[in-house]
């Protein structure tokens, strides 16, 4: 890959990062000024409370699914399936839209795998989540053929223009969005840490991917 493509990569995830980052950021700004139109500042007024503290946690949240998904740190043989979990619970909570139902202490279907595997699940449920317009499940189980499944489930499940080839590394850098350097980096990180991911099936309402050991794939 090119210096410049390297460049345009980073552009594109730091636009990702801010957009995702600015609601949570946004909505403790109009708390503090809420607290500012209180009656002469004598009193905190509780809604205004109430939202500062539920949008900086959202944004702690995001930030820390974030800094495992995309950080160096997120690779390390530290961090365990139920980290994941934990984190990734954190970050949907404040959608009522979205739920995970698996079990991160049963065994993902991968055997002896390479490092950066919770990173790259990390990655791969942030994946699940664009696939689901209207809401859902999305769930991370053993494949039964040595590889780890991540599936999303809900209404009209699907993926968006452009987001199967940059997931699957058919895409072109020149042509990558902001809404699809998600997937495209995924992609690369997978094979940077020795992974491949596949499409392993789409229906009506589902999408399955199978994440399995690039050397053995």
């Amino acid at each position: 890959m090119h210096d410049q493509d390297c460049v345009k990569l980073i552009e594109l995830m730091a636009s990702k990062v801010c957009h995702d980052l600015i609601s949570p950021i946004g909505a403790v700004s109009n708390g503090v000024e809420f607290l500012e139109d209180a009656s002469g500042g004598e009193g905190m007024d509780a809604e205004a409370v109430n939202l500062i503290a539920f949008s900086a946690g959202q944004a702690a949240a995001k930030l820390k699914l974030f800094r495992l998904a995309y950080g160096a740190g997120g690779a390390d043989a530290s961090i365990k399936p139920e980290d994941v979990h934990k984190i990734f619970a954190d970050y949907i909570g404040g959608d009522k839209r979205i739920k995970q139902d698996w079990d991160p202490h049963a065994p993902l279907g991968l055997t002896d795998p390479p490092p950066g595997l919770c990173k790259i699940l990390a990655c791969l449920l942030l994946v699940m989540i664009d696939t689901l317009p209207k809401g859902g499940t999305v769930k991370a189980f053993d494949g039964g053929d040595g590889s780890l499944h991540v599936q999303s489930m809900g209404e009209h499940a699907s993926f968006r223009e452009g987001y199967k080839a940059a997931l699957t590394g058919a895409a072109k850098p020149e042509s990558l969005e902001p809404k699809t350097i998600h997937p495209y980096l995924t992609h690369v990180m997978a094979g940077h840490y020795g992974y491949s991911i596949h499409v392993f099936d789409t229906q009506e309402n589902s999408i399955l991917l199978s994440l399995r050991n690039a050397s053995l794939s």
